[in-house]
């Protein structure tokens, strides 16, 4: 319906313009159906000198305003056209200002006044989905379906005082089929022929042929807007008229009944001409006989006794299921028991008897632990099931998931017959015989517990940085991977069994999977190694032992996160109790950099996991490989569908989609500063939260006073450790004049007894850069410090060999105004520079010149100046007399354009973590 204000007459000429002299044209309205309307007109010769829509929605404009902005076409983006009844005088001016010659309105929903549709030589014209004059309204091709039209269709008419009932200029019609929905009506006919015939309909003006012909009066109708409380199913009414009204308020705004006091809307309706099927009985309120649960879906009856099938039920809490699976989703219906399954549950009814001797009967509703049940009896009721009934396996969790009897039994029988066990995870692997051992990799995408192909077909190759080789075509997930994988992790944390799972019990899923993770180590770092270029050492020790110890860590802060009371001012004669709550946020997306792949996942997932939140991990694009084998893990440690979600691929597709996501609560982002700033824009279309780990200049400062072989040691480990693929990494050395030369002589001493060569030979120092365009980029970077000025000590050449080896550089006399001083080179470059002896705050000053603020470090025995030092250095760590030296336990995070936001540690949970206040009189 078009919404005008109205008007006492109106006059539309229609000049008799050549078509070859074309139109100017303002389009009014949004939807992807507009957009296509606005290319075509386009496309054709036509002039579209505006475009009016509605303003962005979350962040994200109308496919109309995408459109038009990409082709540099004015748009306007209005909320409202009137104020009180009366037109807004700047939009009305904003609007004449285009000079259009003709008003183009598909699908347009705004009230739009006289003034503006009368404004063109040409009047405005406007697309209505109903054949005219049936069916006037919004909600006409919804009527088209409830009251049981053969025909179906869509008229353009000449705009007039908004209630659809202008001349007509065309109109199309198509077959309505018995079993149509809205959806198919508008997929089939309404949408690719509506566009044509909105293009048609300018042409016909263009050339001054356009017919204006009135509607008559007979056979009009006016429905108003269907809503969800006028959609109750009235059941008195043949099987036809019931399947009609489902169709036609199918998806909006649903036809809902109720059943077991509960409000149940039915989607996906159809016609059944078969004999009637067998299935278990659902009684609903208001219909005189019951429906039958069948394995298609829900069959119901008309009044005739003829039948219709609902594939789709939707709960009050949202929450949709196949209607099949009513009684398996709905926890208070017990199942029809056999003989043999009821004589068991009289069994179990004893034991609960016996153990809640308070009780006087244990009824369906007899709630175990309300009834005084504690932990101890858990586990006696358990043995005592398994004395009499030995096949039925219970667990401690399955008591707490089902308290009440009739739940508890349902859960019982189910796992006796074998309903419940989960689908067996199917992987496809890429196996390789690779280190002594056979590796097993996933190359999927990981979504709701299961391991799939992108949506769209598409892969990618992985390399090995030590040969160049493809090590795997792995799926690139695209936005509607996204879309799925944000729904599963949403429908966990809402609906799902992680959301009900307690503390304790969430952290024993996380110590299962950290023991799994060990006892896999091996394969995990041999991946890791062929992957991101890592040497097969370190990736043991570092890249996966951390990753063991932070899920270890985080697991047992599971059941310790606790909230606080607040005294606060009494109300007299009232009192009142304040107190804290620290609650899981939702749906986290993290995105995670490519030089340690699995310990950044531990870094971030498991604070997040061990909040209750769900996650969606984006690896990066280079290094997918050890996050889908921990997705593998999680699953067989019985992490529950849709917790934990694996999405391979193009950071610029994958993880701009999941920053802008509006069901994505929170990111966590470890990357580059220009990265992170453009995720910090992307989450404010829905204010999520944010932390970020980024780029860092980290200073390390030696002074004379200092050991020097440990200063050289520990420098070298602070440039040269994972190949200077280090967040932390010294990225410049200001060294004390006095011991400056014999410093660096010292250090070019230990390069040259470096190993640089295959990362999984053990004697192995110095592996491959991650991939071929990161060491291109660092060449450039030795490039630029040679033109600079700086001294060429030693390296900054490709290693002669198959792969993307690099040699570890020196660099001397870099003055701080250098590209190298101030830029980050994340590879194996000791950037020197000397500073004056005894200047500690002059070094303080050149040190803290960074817009960078992610680690730094000081070596010197005075620890009066070392505790001042570290005082004065703007960074989020500050290491003394060592470096590297982190801990799951130590908060880490940086400072400035380091970012903000702490990994490990106990701060690391606030970062995934809400904070409620409540607030009780008593």
């Amino acid at each position: 319906m078009l919404r005008t204000a109205p008007r006492l007459l109106r006059t539309i000429c229609t000049t008799a313009a050549a078509y070859q002299q074309k139109l100017k044209l303002a389009l009014i309205g949004q939807s992807i159906f507009g957009q296509e309307v606005y290319n075509k007109l386009r496309k054709e010769g036509h002039k579209v000198v505006g475009v009016f829509t509605v303003p962005d929605k979350n962040g994200q404009a109308d496919p109309l305003a995408l459109a038009a902005e990409k082709d540099g076409t004015p748009v306007f983006k209005f909320p409202r056209w009137r104020a009180k009844g009366k037109p807004i005088q700047e939009v009305v001016a904003a609007y004449k200002s285009v000079g259009a010659e003709l008003n183009v309105l598909p699908f347009c929903t705004q009230f739009i006044p006289m003034d503006v549709i009368d404004c063109p030589k040409h009047g405005s014209i406007i697309y209505h989905p109903s054949i005219l004059p049936r069916h006037r309204g919004a909600s006409a091709i919804n009527w088209t379906l409830i009251q049981g039209d053969k025909k179906a269709g869509f008229t353009i008419f000449w705009a007039d005082d908004g209630l659809d009932t202008g001349p007509i200029l065309l109109q199309r019609e198509c077959d309505v089929g018995q079993n149509d929905t809205v959806d198919d009506l508008y997929n089939r006919f309404l949408f690719p022929e509506g566009i044509k015939a909105m293009v048609e309909a300018v042409h016909l003006i263009a050339d001054g042929k356009a017919p204006r012909i009135p509607q008559p009066k007979e056979g009009a109708t006016y429905e108003g807007i269907q809503k969800k409380e006028n959609a109750e199913i009235s059941w008195d009414q043949p099987a036809a008229a019931l399947h009609n009204w489902i169709r036609g308020h199918d998806k909006v705004p649903g036809a809902w009944t109720t059943i077991n006091g509960q409000v149940v809307t039915f989607y996906g309706s159809s016609l059944l001409d078969a004999s009637v099927p067998a299935g278990q009985e659902l009684t609903i309120k208001g219909a005189s006989r019951p429906g039958l649960v069948t394995k298609n879906g829900l069959v119901i009856f008309g009044n005739d006794g003829k039948m219709v099938l609902v594939r789709n039920l939707q709960f009050e809490d949202g929450k949709m299921i196949a209607a099949s699976k009513y009684f398996s989703a709905d926890e208070t219906t017990a199942l029809e028991l056999t003989e043999e399954e009821k004589k068991m549950a009289e069994d179990i009814r004893a034991i609960w008897k016996g153990i809640l001797s308070n009780v006087a009967v244990i009824e369906d509703s007899t709630d175990f632990f309300k009834s005084g049940a504690s932990s101890m009896h858990v586990v006696r009721m358990l043995e005592e099931i398994k004395q009499k009934h030995g096949g039925l396996q219970l667990q401690n969790e399955d008591v707490y998931m089902a308290t009440k009897f009739a739940d508890f039994i349902q859960m019982a029988v189910r796992k006796l017959r074998g309903e419940d066990k989960e689908e067996e995870l199917a992987i496809d692997y890429v196996s390789k015989n690779i280190n002594n051992m056979t590796v097993n990799m996933p190359y999927q995408c990981f979504i709701n517990g299961k391991f799939i192909n992108a949506d769209d077909g598409k892969t990618y190759d992985t390399i090995n940085p030590a040969d160049g080789s493809v090590i795997a075509s792995v799926s690139s997930a695209s936005l509607a991977d996204v879309d799925k994988a944000v729904a599963a992790a949403k429908e966990a944390f809402e609906n799902g069994e992680w959301g009900r799972m307690n503390a304790r019990e969430r952290g024993r899923l996380m110590y299962r999977l950290a023991d799994l993770m060990e006892e896999h180590q091996e394969e995990l770092a041999t991946i890791e190694s062929i992957d991101s270029g890592a040497v097969y050492t370190l990736a043991l020790k570092t890249h996966i032992g951390m990753s063991v110890q932070t899920f270890r860590y985080f697991a047992g802060w599971c059941d310790k996160i606790q909230g606080a009371t607040i005294p606060i001012n009494q109300a007299r004669p009232n009192h009142n109790l304040t107190f804290t709550k620290k609650e899981p946020i939702g749906v986290c997306a993290i995105i995670i950099p490519w030089n340690y792949p699995l310990m950044m996942l531990a870094w971030k997932s498991a604070a997040c996991l061990a909040a209750g939140n769900t996650l969606v991990l984006k690896p990066a694009q280079v290094t997918p490989l050890t996050s889908l084998k921990f997705a593998e893990l999680s699953a067989k440690a019985g992490f529950p569908k849709g917790v934990i979600n694996i999405l391979p691929g193009s950071g610029g597709l994958v993880g701009q989609h999941l920053s802008e996501h509006p069901d994505v609560r929170k990111v966590g982002f470890t990357g580059s500063t220009p990265t992170g700033k453009q995720i910090m824009k992307s989450a404010a279309a829905n204010l999520k939260k944010v932390s970020l780990e980024l780029g860092g200049k980290s200073p390390l400062i030696i002074f004379s006073d200092c050991e020097l072989d440990r200063a050289v040691k520990m420098g070298m480990g602070a440039v040269y450790f994972n190949k200077g693929e280090n967040c932390i990494a010294a990225g410049r050395l200001f060294v004390e004049e006095s011991i400056h030369d014999e410093f660096v002589r010292k250090v070019v001493e230990e390069i040259k007894k470096m190993k640089i060569g295959d990362p999984l030979d053990r004697s192995t120092d110095h592996g491959p850069q991650n991939h071929k365009a990161h060491l291109e980029k660092l060449l450039q970077y030795c490039e630029t410090g040679v033109k600079e000025g700086a001294t060429l000590v030693y390296g900054g050449r490709q290693v002669c060999r198959p792969g993307f080896f690099m040699e570890p550089t020196v660099f001397t006399d870099v003055e701080d105004h250098m590209y190298i001083a101030q830029e980050e080179s994340f590879g194996p470059v000791m950037v020197i520079s000397k500073f004056k002896n005894g200047d500690v705050d002059g070094v303080l000053r050149r040190a803290n010149a960074t817009e960078y603020g992610l680690a730094s470090g000081v070596f010197t025995k005075d620890i009066n100046k070392a505790l001042y030092i570290s005082e004065k250095l703007e960074a989020g760590t500050v290491f003394i007399n060592t470096y590297n030296k982190t801990d799951v336990a130590a908060p880490f995070g940086g400072f400035k354009l380091s970012g903000f936001g702490k990994d490990l540690g106990e701060e690391a949970l606030h970062e995934y973590l809400r904070t409620k206040a409540i607030t009780v009189e008593y």
